[in-house]
């Protein structure tokens, strides 16, 4: 009888023996690298969500901080700038028709991050409101549920189940059962191939659509992402964005270019659902983020602007239709103020220093540098980015009254981007204030003309701005 243990437990040494260095590369494979197993939860999944929103008379930055497994709390901060009223803010969180959660956040004077905390109870697709007494924006967002992918099952289930059968073979044989044990010993062979099959397949296989980018957000496909979808075409048609005017406020309509049906699958894009940029007869620049108040419906307050036809671009990205780039105009009636170039953005008492932007203008169809020089290290990212340049033109000379704007062939929206830095998150939120003094963008002109530039930057939450002429030569040679 020991004959026989001994002879069985050589026989699942030499079993082990043989498995042991797949066991060990499945292992390494699975925790060699130190990330966490990937989750196939369809949100913004690892970081907050920033939307900048031109709320009444202030202009806002919204983040919705990344949440935890529901039911959670959710942290709600608001961040301020220059010229920004004092107030309150009623939050609100909304998911099938209820609100099971709400808060008051009291913005005091002085620009800043101030929040609340509200409370998510479900994974889903969920609604942020933010009410200022006289008008509500709404943003909406995903929680998302945490869903282990298959191949995560396979590979820990097939070294679960391997562990256990291998103390089954060797109580087998320990009992004087070699044949027995030579079955257990076999399915532990199994199932150590099937995780390591999990583990060597899992770079390979692809994510599932990514529910709230590529598809439509549902209670149902957030709490099972590898559910079947049938979906042949993630692309989706161009829209139609009408502005108009309507009291104080100036309203854009998104509409699909295929059905004439509100669009209510913007993306928030480089933190913001619709960047709207706006171009006086005088060639005042405004640089605004309409806030949504319904589907397809986006508002924004411009009560202030100068009498005449005001140039439109407004920049969105739609859900499986990319980025698209929406112009058109819009009249102003009345005796509005005529400002004169350099102007400020709005709601902001503040412009760019008058000499602050180097110009090396080279020829149409050659790239071009522009640095900005604020003079401080302490710019803040604002959009996700640490500048923004703005380009229009080339400009022609059209008749009086008319806004060479609105015909300009080229309208360019470039960045400057937070460049990495150890121990600062990918996105910093405005609350960092570290970069600078120097802001470079490069631009290649497409054709030859003279052309209105912008540069934007914030600090001390306050956005400067610094405009510039700038005519670009048909041939070759500098023009600064």
């Amino acid at each position: 009888m020991k004959k026989t243990a001994k002879k069985a437990l050589r026989t699942l040494a030499r079993m082990l023996s043989a498995a042991l260095p797949v066991t060990v590369l499945a292992t390494v494979l699975v925790t060699g690298t130190g990330t966490a197993p990937a989750q196939a939860d369809g949100g913004n999944v690892g970081s907050d969500l920033q939307v900048a929103q031109s709320l009444g008379e202030r202009d806002l930055t919204v983040i919705v901080r990344r949440a935890a497994a529901p039911p959670a709390p959710l942290r709600v901060d608001v961040v301020t700038h220059a010229g920004s009223p004092a107030g309150v803010l009623d939050l609100a969180v909304t998911i099938a028709g209820e609100t099971p959660s709400t808060a008051r956040v009291e913005l005091g004077p002085e620009p800043g991050v101030y929040g609340g905390t509200l409370r998510v109870d479900r994974a889903g697709p969920w609604e942020l409101s933010i009410d200022d007494g006289e008008q509500v924006a709404t943003i909406p967002f995903v929680v998302p549920a945490v869903v282990a992918p298959p191949w995560e099952d396979a590979v820990y289930g097939g070294f679960i189940a391997a562990g256990a059968l291998l103390v089954a073979a060797l109580v087998l044989a320990l009992a004087g059962r070699p044949g027995a044990a030579l079955v257990p010993a076999g399915g532990m062979v199994a199932a150590l191939a099937v995780g390591v099959t999990g583990a060597l397949l899992a770079p390979t296989i692809p994510l599932p659509p990514a529910v709230g980018t590529h598809l439509d957000p549902t209670a149902e496909n957030v709490a099972d992402p590898y559910a079947p979808v049938r979906v042949t075409d993630f692309s989706r048609p161009p829209v139609n964005v009408v502005p108009g005017i309507d009291g104080d406020d100036l309203v854009l309509h998104v509409t699909d270019g295929s059905t004439g049906r509100p669009v209510d699958d913007l993306l928030v894009h480089d933190s913001a659902f619709i960047h709207l940029v706006l171009v006086s007869p005088s060639g005042d620049l405004r640089h605004v983020h309409p806030v949504r108040v319904a589907p397809g419906e986006y508002r924004v307050r411009y009560d202030d602007a100068e009498a005449g036809v005001h140039a439109v671009a407004a920049e969105l990205a739609r859900r499986g239709g990319g980025v698209q780039l929406a112009r058109g105009s819009v009249i102003v009636e009345g005796d509005g103020p005529v400002t004169e170039a350099p102007v400020r953005h709005r709601g902001d008492g503040r412009t760019g220093p008058a000499a602050g932007l180097a110009q090396d203008v080279a020829a149409a169809g050659e790239p071009s540098t522009f640095t900005a020089d604020f003079g401080t290290a302490t710019l803040q990212p604002w959009l996700g980015m640490v500048g923004h340049m703005i380009v229009v033109g080339p400009l022609g000379d059209g008749p009086a009254g008319t806004n060479p704007a609105v015909a300009a062939p080229v309208w360019a929206h470039v960045h400057a981007m937070v460049p990495p830095t150890p121990g600062v998150p990918v996105m910093p939120d405005e609350s960092v204030a570290a970069y600078g003094p120097e802001v470079r963008f490069t631009y290649t002109f497409p054709q030859p003309g003279r052309y209105r530039v912008w540069v934007q930057a914030e600090q001390d939450y306050s956005v400067l701005t610094v405009p510039a002429v700038v005519d670009v030569p048909a041939t070759n040679g500098a023009q600064r």
